[in-house]
């Protein structure tokens, strides 16, 4: 006879809990019914240790009763900047009639493969896995036994799964077409990377995309980046300490920062050097972050679409399972989603 199976009463009979607080917290939904995030761990640590299986017997009738996604994260929720690919992806689920399941991994790897196998233990019918920031990861295992979606995940190897992304490349364009339009032609550097990319930070794999993006559209006008100040990370003080050396050698005419936090540091910088935005220097970034409208000026910046990524990743999860079924699944397919810029009043015409 083999083992017994681990039961959600065997789990929090361990904890010290009911079993419906273990169902809750493994299911995602710890969160959202304030569970603290200790009690959480908790649970989730003792359900791996334990080597712990929802019965599918009890969830399959759950299934019957609800098409439903999950949504599985690293840290979207806890984002106020990322928050908007949940709202994205509920927006798109509802509109499809399905509900829209979340669990959060705080970057545990373990744990996410355990709420991976959960949420297929649900039956759902397709698993959403994202992150904040574009990172690699090596996709699990067990999120290939089904339908799902990398959000703002690149696979560190070749993967079956389609990856829905900012399109970066186009944003790099867009953030150099905006000083170009403005006359800009000289003078151009970057915070956050080196001239021609170089010194990025290991955790922001997309970011070498911008600044293909800005490149391109430089060289296409006949300009080119005459400097960049790489960020071991990208933060206000890194900004700031980026331009305030850059300017002890050099008179920039245009920022481009590949971050709005840099671009933050990079206001204070100029400030504190006594040069005005946009008048002296004019600044562009990406991201719009709600910083970017609260600098002054306000910050002109390429947005990355959370909601947008988000909808887009359920249209794709959805979209493409039905071309499965027909025979047609486009596997490994890169969907970018576009990023517009927000224009407001840190570029000026150079004086």
């Amino acid at each position: 006879m083999g083992a017994r199976r681990v039961t959600l009463a065997d789990v929090a009979k361990v904890v010290g809990v009911s079993p419906t607080t273990v169902s809750l917290v493994l299911s995602g939904r710890g969160r959202d019914l304030r569970i603290s995030e200790a009690m959480q761990r908790r649970v989730q640590e003792a359900a791996t240790e334990m080597e712990y299986r929802r019965s599918r017997a009890s969830v399959a009738q759950r299934a019957a009763r609800a098409r439903t996604i999950a949504f599985v994260s690293d840290a979207v929720a806890s984002s106020r900047l990322a928050g908007g690919m949940i709202s994205g992806a509920l927006g798109a689920a509802r509109r499809r009639g399905m509900t829209l399941f979340f669990g959060e991994t705080g970057g545990d790897g373990g744990f996410e493969r355990t709420l991976i196998e959960t949420m297929r233990d649900y039956q759902v019918d397709g698993i959403i896995l994202a992150a904040v920031h574009t990172r690699r990861v090596r996709v699990p295992v067990e999120l290939t036994a089904g339908r799902a979606v990398l959000l703002n995940v690149l696979p560190q190897d070749p993967s079956p799964l389609p990856c829905v992304l900012p399109d970066e490349v186009q944003g790099g364009r867009a953030a150099a077409r905006v000083l170009l339009d403005a006359g800009h032609r000289e003078g151009i550097h970057l915070i956050g990377a080196g001239p021609t990319g170089e010194g990025l930070p290991p955790d922001r794999p997309a970011a070498s995309g911008r600044v293909t993006g800005i490149r391109q559209a430089l060289a296409e006008a006949g300009v080119s980046v005459e400097g960049g100040r790489p960020c071991r990370r990208w933060l206000p003080e890194h900004g700031f300490e980026a331009t305030r050396a850059l300017l002890r050698t050099r008179r920039p005419r245009a920022l481009i920062c590949l971050d709005d936090r840099l671009a933050l540091g990079a206001y204070q910088a100029l400030q504190d050097a006594g040069l005005t935005v946009p008048h002296d220097v004019s600044v562009v970034s990406f991201d719009d972050h709600p910083i970017a409208s609260w600098l002054r000026p306000r910050l002109t910046t390429v947005a990355s679409q959370h909601q947008d990524l988000g909808a887009k990743a359920v249209d794709v999860l959805l979209g493409e399972a039905d071309q499965a079924d027909a025979g047609r699944l486009g596997r490994g397919r890169t969907h970018h989603v576009p990023m517009p810029v927000r224009n407001r009043e840190s570029v000026a015409t150079p004086r």
